[in-house]
């Protein structure tokens, strides 16, 4: 894979004899009042090819470094409705050009409007759109170095540490069913995070595995017997030096291949199943990011659990009651719901961790149902508990996300989520689902985190107790990988860049 490199670079860099071998600018109106060299250039190529200013152009720049000038324009941004996503995009498609023009070392000037604050981060999200541009999947054979020098002293360090979480969260999810099944993708995490300030463990005893995380195991139970798809539960903590002011619990699904089970996937929409780990890789790459910036005050836990949802002979199916980590006894009402039986075990342990911690907040991660996609299109869909709402937590997320290109839609839980989870006898305390497909079910993307909450005892920790807990369930199953091209297209690394931008902002 290309390997992208951030540093921040001063004006001069532009021109003479420099490592430098091209310029992209990226712009909405190309105008660059603060770079009359660069501007008359462009003005002078205007006069003659009216494609500038429209679409992507690369021109012949005596005397700038390289001589090559990619223009990426981002269209119009004074719209009402447009987001810093036209930065993303517009680098992503400059990035690509100057690559295949043979530029490797490529300075990037970002200018547009300096008062709206929607681009504040402008120049920060184009840098994060030229490293989505060059990214192959690991199995791709190309280990050239590209080096990006963002004009203006971005922070170069923050811009790295990003891009190597945002690489590890593409490469653990877009990774095909065996490259990243269970144990493949907790070595890539052992490997990952060897050098880093985490404490880093595996669970990989199936005994084990059964006994604490009982709901999970059932989802990998027919898989078990197949050594290299065996379940893991990866738990990673960043502690750091001083006093801590928050404590974040993260739970990531990392179901890496799902067939449905018994409620086999038909029709041909088992395709695509391999990049349902899309929660977990974001929460490993998040914790890559972490390592390397080491913030203060923030202590993190994250638990990933990875399992391939097999069918065979041993697998679970519909009216099996199991009991949770929690306690609760769950009817499991379609075996292709799986996802909300990983994390409720996940999130039930990172409950007992948020007992006695700092002032918690707790987050689940996942490519969880088609519904929010029916819902919200290509975004991200947010369903805050009562705590979380109170709180206004969804809506700093909602704000951060649109700063960072990865826009947020918020959903409200409401008591019909509850009454679809409800017993529906006196044998269970809970039903996981009813059996219908969740993209076809009214409410389907809110009343999972009223089973998440139930199942995980996390319900006890409301606004009335003793110690209220905000919680915010991230449905990523539409925004996980690029919209074009959902099967194949590459992964996202999303809510990366947004949940380590919100940890500044809580």
């Amino acid at each position: 894979m290309a390997q992208v490199t951030f540093s921040s670079q001063q004006r001069d860099a532009l021109f003479g004899q420099s490592p430098w071998d091209a310029v992209l600018v990226v712009s909405d109106r190309f105008e660059l009042a603060q770079w009359p060299e660069v501007s008359q250039l462009i003005q002078h190529a205007a006069s003659v090819d009216q494609r500038i200013g429209s679409e992507a152009t690369l021109l012949l720049a005596p005397g700038l470094a390289g001589g090559r000038l990619i223009l990426a324009p981002t269209g119009d941004l004074g719209s009402d409705y447009e987001d810093a996503r036209r930065f993303y995009e517009a680098a992503e498609t400059g990035i690509k050009m100057a690559y295949r023009a043979g530029a490797r070392n490529v300075l990037l000037l970002v200018d547009g409007p300096k008062t709206d604050a929607r681009y504040l981060y402008g120049a920060d999200v184009a840098a994060l759109g030229c490293g989505q541009g060059l990214y192959l999947n690991p199995d791709v054979e190309d280990s050239t170095q590209v080096r990006v020098g963002v004009l203006d002293g971005q922070d170069a360090d923050r811009l790295n540490a990003l891009e190597h979480g945002r690489v590890a969260a593409r490469d653990l999810c877009g990774g095909d069913p065996e490259q990243m099944a269970p144990p493949a993708f907790a070595d890539y995490c052992l490997a990952l995070f060897e050098e880093e300030p985490l404490d880093v463990s595996i669970i990989d005893d199936a005994e084990q595995l059964v006994r604490e995380y009982p709901l999970l195991s059932a989802v990998a139970r027919s898989s078990f017997a197949v050594a290299r798809h065996s379940a893991r539960v990866v738990r990673v903590e960043y502690c750091p030096e001083g006093e801590i002011h928050q404590t974040w619990l993260i739970a990531g699904k990392g179901v890496t291949f799902d067939t449905g089970g018994a409620d086999l996937k038909v029709g041909g929409s088992m395709a695509g199943m391999s990049r349902d780990k899309g929660g977990a890789a974001a929460a490993a790459g998040l914790m890559k990011a972490v390592a390397m910036l080491q913030p203060k005050g923030i202590r993190i836990i994250a638990e990933l659990g990875l399992v391939r949802n097999s069918i065979g002979s041993d697998a679970f199916v519909p009216d099996e009651i199991i009991t949770g980590h929690a306690g609760a006894k769950v009817r499991i009402g379609n075996t292709d719901a799986e996802g909300r039986l990983v994390l409720a075990d996940l999130l039930s342990h990172l409950r007992q961790q948020a007992d006695q911690a700092v002032n918690p907040r707790v987050f689940s991660l996942a490519t969880l149902t088609g519904h929010v996609g029916r819902a919200y299109g290509p975004y991200t869909g947010v369903v805050e508990n009562s705590v979380a709402r109170s709180g206004q937590l969804g809506r700093v997320m909602q704000q951060v996300g649109e700063r960072w290109a990865e826009p947020v839609e918020l959903s409200t839980l409401r008591r019909e989520d509850f009454a679809q989870v409800a017993p529906r006898s006196e044998s269970e305390d809970l039903l996981s689902s009813n059996n219908g497909a969740s993209v076809n079910i009214s409410r389907g993307h809110q009343f999972p985190l009223a089973f998440l909450l139930k199942a995980s005892g996390l319900d006890r920790y409301h606004l009335g107790s003793d110690k209220p807990i905000p919680y915010l369930h991230v449905d990523i199953a539409s925004s996980a990988v690029e919209a074009s091209n959902p099967l194949y297209g590459k992964p996202t690394a999303r809510p990366v860049a947004t949940l380590l931008a919100m940890m500044a902002e809580l």
